[in-house]
């Protein structure tokens, strides 16, 4: 495996930046400053998730197949709180209308169970049953349910009829539930012995609140299977989301933290596996969700990485140069200050001697990593690059860091990330 060294590729790096137009500037003004509301917004998220079209690509799951006459339980970590609650769900990928039957918000208890006393029956415009159209999304109306930051909370969905395949997220690191028939209010975990590592048409929990407190702008984090939490420990929520929320709590400034993040995901090109590029889901994924005022985007190694790899799903792979991969991160910086939105740029983490390692992507990613250090496009930016390198060969992720594969953090590296970034920043 060819190692990267940036002693020696430090004259070819500014060569390129500068041949691709990329000379050093002075910052940006940054987007108005949204941190603290005066009121509280009607409406906070407080987790999310992008939605995926129906795919078997990241392993067995129920996608594909859909559902007919269960019920689905997911279990899902809140970063804020409120005391009201709704849902928002999603059927972008579905071809035909989505009938939920019911729909009930639970604090969790252990696995599939809930407390007793917690069960609150979600309405649609007043009606317990609700049709999502096929390609379309809607929310709950808000249900009294006084939850706190970082409580866990159970979403369940009776599907009597068949769906066909399910719009969902494939790689949730976290357990799901389903079980026959409707027990959309049972407290047990009777019935439900099946089990799934995806998010299924669940895209969203906000909260809200009657009292007239500050307000904390949300921080969306957007990009691909290192922000989605790949190599994390399952059902333990210890992704690089959940650290940021969790740093930011411990620092006094408790806020909202939403994981935007798709595995395998694309700054440049869609993917039937690994979801639609970057600026095709940038406004629905992470600019839209209520009360985001901050992103932080972190996308780009699968475009360098996936021309030096056998990924039998994204075959042939386009070879990216520093420049495209630039002008895509370009485009959604763009798209954030149309809307008012922060946003925090981030350089792409070590690589070296996993199966994105190679010549040319070396290259490109000391080339972006120098853009997004030096050119000002961003109104910030995180060194992820030197937080969780080894100090020993910079080129590879830190032993106490590394998930195993050399690409992907452990949980340790998580939270390294979470301890990079500079609160001010956000």
């Amino acid at each position: 495996m060819i190692s990267r060294a940036r002693t020696t590729l430090a004259a070819a790096t500014t060569a390129l930046a500068l041949t691709a137009g990329l000379a050093v500037t002075g910052a940006q003004a940054s987007s108005p400053a949204r941190h603290e509301q005066p009121t509280q917004a009607a409406w906070t998220a407080a987790w999310a998730a992008a939605p995926q079209r129906p795919s078997a690509g990241f392993g067995p799951n129920w996608s594909e197949a859909g559902f007919d006459g269960q019920t689905l339980r997911q279990v899902v970590r809140v970063t804020e709180g409120g005391d009201r609650a709704r849902i928002r769900l999603s059927n972008a990928y579905g071809t035909s209308p989505l009938r939920i039957e019911g729909a009930t918000l639970a604090r969790t208890a252990k696995g599939a169970a809930v407390r007793k006393g917690s069960v609150r029956r979600l309405s649609f415009g007043g009606k317990r049953s609700v049709t999502v159209p096929a390609h379309g999304r809607l929310s709950s109306d808000a249900a009294g349910l006084d939850l706190k930051a970082f409580e866990s909370v159970t979403v369940t969905l009776h599907l009597a009829g068949t769906t066909g395949p399910a719009t969902f997220h494939a790689q949730a690191f976290a357990t799901g539930y389903r079980a026959r028939g409707d027990r959309t209010t049972a407290t047990g975990a009777a019935g439900f012995g099946e089990r799934t590592q995806s998010w299924y048409y669940l895209s969203g929990v906000d909260v809200g609140s009657g009292r007239k407190t500050a307000a904390r702008d949300g921080i969306a984090l957007f990009g691909d299977s290192i922000t989605d939490g790949f190599g994390s420990t399952a059902d333990r929520d210890r992704r690089w989301s959940d650290a940021l929320a969790e740093r930011l709590s411990a620092s006094g400034d408790p806020r909202p933290v939403l994981n935007a993040g798709i595995g395998g995901n694309l700054v440049l090109n869609d993917s039937a596996w690994y979801g639609e590029k970057s600026a095709h889901r940038f406004s629905r994924d992470a600019l839209d969700l209520p009360g985001v005022g901050t992103v932080v985007v972190l996308e780009g190694v699968n475009d360098i990485g996936f021309s030096e790899t056998d990924q039998p799903t994204y075959q042939p792979a386009p070879t990216v140069s520093a420049r495209q991969l630039i002008d895509g991160h370009r485009a959604l910086i763009r798209a954030a200050r149309a809307k008012g939105v922060k946003v925090i740029g981030a350089t792409l983490l070590p690589f070296g001697g996993s199966d994105h390692d190679g010549t040319h992507a070396a290259a490109v990613s000391d080339a972006f990593n120098h853009w997004v250090r030096t050119s000002g496009a961003y109104d910030a930016y995180v060194d992820f690059d030197k937080a969780l390198a080894d100090p020993k060969d910079p080129e590879r992720i830190a032993p106490r860091y590394d998930s195993g594969d050399h690409l992907h953090p452990n949980d340790a590296g998580y939270r390294a990330m979470a301890r990079a970034v500079d609160l001010e920043t956000l």
